[in-house]
């Protein structure tokens, strides 16, 4: 088949644009055509009459001077007022004859200036040259008598006459071309629109068909994506385009897009199943099946082996400890030095086997029908610490593709980790087995060892054989103990070895809270700005994708900090910071934060606040707020009618217990949460304080949940030298009690703490409350916050965002744009340190922490140490919220810090306060 010509989008609009401007060239030498005569005969008209006029002016000068110094000669005999006359008189021809030439176009006026130089040469001959003539010769009786008669008065009204009539007549001529020159111009301009609209609907139709044919195959591509989004997460539907230009590319692109993604999906989906599917395995050849089987299944495997090293007197051997579709115990060898065979080659070079050309003789795939023939085989080794711990071998009857085997490699990258730990535990078990009967066996021979002394003392005669057998007794006490201390210190190695399990824990937390929370950042900004919709370009369905997007991110982005708060909670490594809480404004706070929740949901919203309770307490104001809201956010979730109440009252001295009284306090505070929801049946109040549980199924069907808000309110009660207590009935609501102490010397006592817990928790729910009890009326209105922003201080301010992934910058980028900002990007240290070499100074640096070749940390160090810039604002950005990294970044040298997922309000309010400082 022919080719299909390629006629691009840019062809298509430069020949638009080229016959657009060929009708404007032909519209502007017709308009310079008419342009030109229209001020021919203009330039005619002022050059023309004007000089008509002047020559008129001039004449009649020349006759008025002819007239005075006729008159001042006469009068005064003075010669020299014939001057005048006389220039006059030769000059007045002149300009007379020149008017005449002009005239050459008009006859009537030429007549009549005919008849105005007969009046003149008339004066000249009958009264100026007469009485000069009698004035010389000193005639006054002629003069006299000819002045009494005066005739050049008559001559003069007449010319006078004559001039203006000419005037009148030259006037109407330039009154007439001026007007004939009008209706040309309105003609011109007539023309000049008609031609304009003849351009503009050319124009038109080229860009409607230009349009047409760029619009139509757009929306084709815009259509199949529609459909795509609307499949919810369906990524099969593919974008067909017609056209042979630009948007056919764009289309091939964004089909490779979606094949990548859709790949990407199932890898990270399966990846994940198989990182949570072997959590709580305390087995080796359990975690080994599970392994197998999840594997098999997401590779189509149809036959595998797992081998693990062990340690014996020939050296490391590795054994099979689980197979998959194993024929009665045959699936492979039981066990592999290493070097022998692919399983010990594997483990040799730590490189992974992929064989497609599979022998006859290898092991066949056995099914109901018979055996098959595998097609490909794939042996990958497990390291732990670049130390090969476990090979594992799996057949197919299919070959693995490159996706497969992606799989496989990232899933055992830390596969490792978990087979070392149940190692190691099982360790630690067995070793704890055999110290636990070593002590039975002490004490044992501890007890022997009384009565031998007690029968010593009764029996003296047989004092030096049994001090005999006593020495004896002795030193195997001793060698027993010299084992007990080796197993102690093999006991210290295992709990090292947990810690450090711990602290890769820890890592991983982190590690995977930074890959997280870097898409989610986007995901939330991006989201926010298609919310607010400036632009006008969103449908209504359109803006409410985007915030069940961005609410969907929010409640992962609490899902991450409830999961990192639970492992910082678990590993010890929370810190609690004691100072002055006003407990005053609590009732407002909550108000405040939940009135508008009780108004959604019609619920009443109840706030008590007992007299006695002091307006300042000594905790830790951050882990007090998180419990109270949490209890408050599970009152409301779970309550559909009625009300929820808030009573805060000081535990009064004759209900506090003996064990409360020892701890070193001011006082103890009780804040109850009850509601009137669902309740909570008895057999599952212990169960709902334990991370990722609640009271059923049903419950997380209904209400959604991790299961994770109770368990860390608990943990952080506990921390807080507190603890919470649970009364509920199915059916008409529960309460929640806080007994939380305040402890203005900032120790906390956890043992008798702990002591006060196990004595109140019997007595605690019989004992009623005898504190004033002041109700706080607090109507529930909707919240309304306003932001009063008064000068644009990031208008035309330059800042530069340093992070190495694109969609950060993008949706930064974009942010900050529409606030009218300058903004400019570096994908690493490196390239800002270039940048801020060599291009402007900029007002404020947006400073992402982990990034290849240089990181935030040390980019920040050379702008404050090398380039002396301390004074620069530097604003550190990492999705690692883990401890301590608000402090490296400070020490560092940055000037504040925000974790990822960033809030567009709070980085611009941020950003705003140190741009004004």
């Amino acid at each position: 088949m022919e080719k299909k010509m390629r006629f691009g989008i840019k062809s298509k609009i430069i020949i638009g644009y080229l016959i657009v401007i060929v009708c404007l060239f032909i519209a502007f030498i017709v308009l310079n055509s008419q342009i030109s005569s229209l001020q021919k005969e203009r330039n005619f008209i002022i050059d023309h009459d004007i000089e008509v006029h002047d020559l008129t002016n001039r004449i009649e000068k020349h006759l008025l001077d002819m007239e005075t110094g006729q008159r001042g000669y006469i009068i005064t005999g003075e010669a020299s007022y014939l001057e005048p006359y006389n220039s006059a008189a030769t000059s007045w021809e002149k300009d007379y004859n020149a008017l005449y030439q002009l005239l050459n176009n008009n006859p009537n006026q030429q007549e009549k200036l005919e008849k105005i130089k007969g009046s003149i040469q008339d004066w000249i001959e009958a009264a100026g040259e007469p009485t000069i003539a009698l004035k010389k010769e000193n005639n006054t009786k002629e003069l006299q008598q000819f002045f009494e008669k005066d005739p050049g008065r008559q001559y003069m009204d007449d010319i006078r006459s004559q001039f203006t009539s000419f005037r009148n007549v030259e006037k109407k001529s330039t009154e007439t071309r001026a007007t004939e020159l009008d209706e040309k111009n309105q003609k011109i301009k007539i023309g000049l629109y008609g031609l304009l609209l003849f351009v503009t609907l050319i124009s038109l139709a080229i860009a409607i068909v230009l349009s047409n044919s760029i619009v139509n195959t757009i929306k084709e591509v815009t259509q199949t994506i529609k459909r795509i989004t609307a499949s919810k997460g369906e990524l099969k539907g593919r974008i067909k385009v017609r056209s042979n230009d630009e948007i056919k590319d764009l289309g091939l692109a964004t089909n490779a897009l979606l094949e990548n993604i859709e790949e990407r999906n199932w890898l990270q989906t399966n990846i994940a199943h198989a990182v949570t599917m072997y959590q709580g395995i305390a087995s080796v050849d359990k975690l080994a099946e599970k392994f197998l089987f999840t594997v098999s299944e997401m590779t189509q495997a149809s036959f595998g082996a797992f081998y693990v090293r062990e340690e014996n007197d020939k050296g490391n051997l590795f054994v099979k400890q689980a197979a998959f579709a194993d024929r009665k115990g045959d699936a492979g060898r039981e066990s592999f030095l290493i070097g022998e065979g692919l399983i010990g080659q594997a483990a040799l070079e730590k490189r992974t086997f992929v064989i497609n050309d599979v022998p006859d003789t290898y092991q066949l795939i056995t099914s109901g029908l018979g055996d098959v023939k595998p097609k490909s085989i794939f042996i990958v080794p497990v390291l732990f610490e670049d130390e090969v711990i476990a090979v594992i071998e799996l057949a197919s009857l299919h070959e693995f593709t490159v996706l497969e085997q992606e799989l496989i490699s990232q899933v055992i990258e830390t596969f490792g980790l978990t087979i070392n730990g149940v190692i190691r535990r099982m360790e630690i078990a067995r070793l704890l087995k055999e110290s636990q009967a070593m002590t039975e066996e002490l004490q044992a021979q501890s007890e022997e060892l009384q009565t031998q002394s007690e029968e010593l003392q009764m029996q003296s005669e047989e004092l030096r054989m049994i001090n005999e057998q006593l020495e004896e007794r002795t030193k195997d006490a001793e060698e027993k103990s010299f084992e007990l201390e080796a197993a102690k210190e093999d006991l210290e190695e295992k709990a090292h070895q947990l810690e450090l399990n711990s602290q890769y824990k820890s890592e991983f937390l982190a590690n995977m809270s930074h890959e997280l929370r870097t898409p989610l950042n986007s995901i939330l900004i991006l989201s926010e700005m298609l919310e607010e919709n400036a632009a006008k370009t969103l449908s209504e369905d359109e803006e409410e994708y985007a915030r069940i997007i961005h609410s969907s991110g929010k409640d992962l982005l609490a899902l991450i900090n409830d999961i990192l708060d639970l492992s910082k909670v678990e590993s010890g490594k929370l810190d609690i910071l004691l100072a002055e809480m006003n407990m005053s404004e609590l009732p407002d706070q909550i108000e405040r934060n939940f009135s508008h929740v009780a108004e959604q949901k019609n619920v009443q919203l109840k706030i008590n606040k007992a007299q006695d309770v002091p307006d300042i307490i000594y905790t830790d104001e951050k882990r007090f707020q998180q419990i109270v809201k949490n209890l408050l956010s599970n009152a409301f979730k779970f309550t559909e009618s009625g009300s929820v109440t808030v009573s805060i009252q000081r535990v009064a001295d004759h209900r506090l217990t003996t064990a409360m009284r020892t701890v070193d306090t001011d006082c103890w505070l009780e804040i109850a949460v009850a509601d009137t929801g669902i309740g909570i049946p008895k057999e599952k109040h212990q169960l709902i304080f334990e991370a990722f549980q609640q009271a059923d199924g049903a419950t997380v069907r209904k209400y959604g949940g991790t299961g994770l808000g109770l368990s860390i309110c608990s943990e952080f009660a506990k921390l807080l030298g507190g603890w919470i207590s649970l009364s509920s009935e199915v059916g008409k609501g529960s309460t929640f009690t806080l007994y939380l102490p305040s402890l203005s010397n900032g120790l906390i006592d956890y043992e008798k703490v702990n002591f006060a817990y196990e004595e109140v928790a019997v007595s605690v729910e019989e004992a009623e409350p005898e504190a004033e009890i002041t109700e706080i009326d607090h109507p529930v209105q909707p919240v309304e916050s306003s932001l009063q922003d008064g000068e644009n201080v990031f208008q035309d301010k330059r800042v530069l965002i340093v992070d190495d992934d694109q969609r950060n910058i993008f949706a930064l980028k974009t942010a900050l744009a529409k606030q009218g900002m300058t903004i400019m990007t570096a994908h690493n240290g490196i390239e800002c340190l270039e940048m801020m070499e060599n291009s402007e100074p900029f007002d404020l640096i947006l400073m992402d922490i982990m990034m290849p070749q240089m990181d935030g940390y040390e980019a920040m160090q050379k702008i404050r140490g090398e380039l002396k810039l301390v004074d620069l604002p530097i604003i550190a950005l990492t999705a690692k919220a883990m401890k301590n990294d608000r402090e490296k970044c400070l020490e560092a040298g940055a000037s504040d810090y925000i974790s990822k997922p960033l809030d567009l309000n709070q980085l611009f309010s941020v950003m705003r306060v140190w741009l004004v400082n």
